[in-house]
C-alpha cells in the first residue's frame, strides 16, 4: 500500500517520444519517477522538465539491454524515493530495411533493446513487487506485435515476443495469486523521433503509417492502464483493425502489406548519407516527445476515449434500454 507517499514510477526510454510523453502525465500528478535511458544530456532536461511540472526525477543513465545495468537502476529508485509502484517497459530502438539487407549485429542489438529491455524491466519490477504482492508492470506494445509489416522485422517480431511473453508472465501471476498486475498497451502509428534517428537503408526518409497519432494519445492512455485491471488496451481504430484483420485473413493482410508497405512507410524526402541513427549509440540532442509529422497527426481518437470510458458509456447506455423495457413491461400489463 502507497498510504500517504508519492507514487514511484520508473520509465525506459524516459527522454523522447511516447516515453517523454508519459513521463509528462506522471510528472503533473506530483509522482516520483525513474527516468531510464542512455542520453545524459536528455535525462537532465527531461529531469527539469518533471521538476517545473510538479514532480521529482531521478535520471539514470542505462542502457536496458544490460540487465545488470537495469538492476542497479532499481536499486537506485527504491533507495531515492521508497518501493516502485509502477514500472513501464517502453526503450526501443529499430531499423528500417528489408531483412536480407540487415546485419545479424544490427538485428540482435535491436532485438536486445526493444524486447530483452522488457524482459529485463520485468524481471527488476517482479523481483520487488511480488515480494509486496502489488504493483503494476505495463508493456509499451504495438498492432505490429499482431499484424507484421514489411520494412519491419525487428521490431515486429520483438514486438510478438513482448505479447508472448507477457501472457506467459500473467499466467505464472495467476498461478501465483499475486496481486501484482501486468497489462500491455497496444500503439497505433505515433509521431515520435524515432523515424529521424533510426537505422534504415530505405532510399527516402522513413515515416509511420497513417492515421498518425501525437504521442500524448498513448501516454493518457499509459497512465489510465497504470491505475486499472485491464488485461490490455488498445489505442486507435487502427489498432483495433490491424488485430482484427490478422485473425480474420491474415493472407489477405499479407497481399495488401506487400503491395503497399513499402511506399506507404517512405515520405518522398530522400535519406541523407551522412544521417546519424541511434541503434548503438543515442543521437545527442534535445527532441522531446513529437517527430516530424505533426501536420499529419492527431491529438484525438475517440476508440480511446470510448475504450477507456466503457464501464461508464456502458451503464450510460444501459440506463434507456432498461427505462424502455419498464415502459414496455408496464404498457403490457395494462393491456
Amino acid at each position: 500500500m502507497r498510504e500517504n507517499r508519492a507514487e514511484v514510477v520508473v520509465i525506459t526510454g524516459a527522454t523522447a517520444g511516447v516515453g517523454r510523453a508519459v513521463v509528462r502525465e506522471f510528472a503533473r500528478r506530483q509522482a516520483c519517477i525513474g527516468l531510464l535511458a542512455r542520453d545524459q544530456g536528455r535525462l537532465e532536461d527531461t529531469q527539469r522538465e518533471v521538476q517545473q511540472l510538479g514532480g521529482k526525477a531521478l535520471p539514470i543513465s542505462v542502457d536496458v539491454a544490460d540487465a545488470r545495468e537495469v538492476e542497479r537502476a532499481a536499486e537506485q529508485v527504491e533507495q531515492e524515493f521508497g518501493p516502485i509502484d509502477i514500472w513501464i517497459n517502453n526503450a526501443m530502438t529499430t531499423m528500417f530495411a528489408p531483412f536480407t539487407e540487415i546485419e545479424p549485429e544490427e538485428f540482435e542489438r535491436a532485438t536486445e533493446v526493444t524486447y530483452f529491455g522488457f524482459v529485463n524491466g520485468t524481471r527488476s519490477a517482479l523481483k520487488r513487487m511480488c515480494q509486496r504482492d502489488c504493483g503494476t508492470v505495463v508493456q509499451v506494445g504495438s498492432a505490429l506485435g499482431y499484424r507484421s509489416i514489411p520494412l519491419q522485422s525487428v521490431y515486429c517480431g520483438a514486438k510478438h515476443a513482448i505479447i508472448g511473453f507477457t501472457d506467459s508472465i500473467r499466467s505464472e501471476l495467476i498461478h501465483m495469486k499475486s496481486k501484482v498486475h501486468i497489462t500491455v498497451v497496444d500503439l497505433p502509428a505515433v509521431n515520435t523521433p524515432q523515424f529521424s534517428w533510426c537505422r534504415t537503408r530505405l532510399p527516402n526518409h522513413p515515416q509511420p503509417v497513417p492515421p498518425i497519432f501525437q504521442p500524448e494519445v498513448p501516454a493518457r492512455a499509459i497512465h489510465w492502464a497504470a491505475h486499472h485491471r485491464r488485461r490490455e488496451v488498445l489505442v486507435g481504430l487502427s489498432t483495433v483493425k490491424a488485430v482484427f484483420a490478422q485473425s480474420v485473413a491474415p493472407g489477405l493482410a499479407d497481399w495488401y502489406l506487400g503491395r503497399t508497405g513499402y511506399e506507404s512507410q517512405q515520405t518522398s524526402q530522400p535519406v541523407p548519407p551522412d544521417r546519424p541513427d541511434n541503434l548503438f549509440q543515442p543521437v545527442p540532442g534535445e527532441r522531446g516527445a513529437r517527430g516530424v509529422f505533426s501536420n499529419r497527426a492527431a491529438t484525438f481518437s475517440l476508440q480511446t476515449w470510448a475504450n477507456l470510458h466503457r464501464v461508464p458509456l456502458g451503464i450510460a447506455a444501459g440506463i434507456p434500454v432498461g427505462l424502455g423495457a419498464l415502459v414496455c413491461r408496464k404498457i403490457s400489463a395494462e393491456h
